[in-house]
């Protein structure tokens, strides 16, 4: 948790409070996190456009 927190430039607190069940955070955090973990959020349209 260490490492990934360093990576995304957050600290370890702030990724512990960021993975809780009742968090909200925001979506810069989550990116980040994403990215240090090699991980690409892709937005996809629930239904084919019609």
């Amino acid at each position: 948790m260490t490492e990934i927190a360093k990576s995304a430039g957050i600290t370890r607190e702030a990724l512990y409070k960021t993975l809780r069940p009742d968090s909200a955070p925001r979506f810069d955090t989550v990116s980040r996190v994403c990215t240090a973990r090699d991980v690409r959020l892709v937005a996809q349209p629930l239904e084919a456009a019609g």
